[in-house]
């Protein structure tokens, strides 16, 4: 893991919850969210980046 990304951990892990993608992913491209009574979908894309639909 390069340093910009233990720094970037470092950070958020000490100010709010921590969740590896990996863990909240598992094997899938895609999960979903429900909050407030509204479904979204959270996706890995082809580049690796995430992308939040409703």
């Amino acid at each position: 893991m390069s340093t910009n990304n233990q720094n970037r951990q470092q950070d958020v892990a000490g100010k709010l919850p921590y969740i590896e993608s990996k863990n909240l992913f598992g094997n899938a491209r895609q999960v979903s969210i429900l909050h407030e009574g509204e479904t979204y979908t959270l996706s890995i894309t082809s580049r690796g980046k995430l992308i939040l639909t409703k």
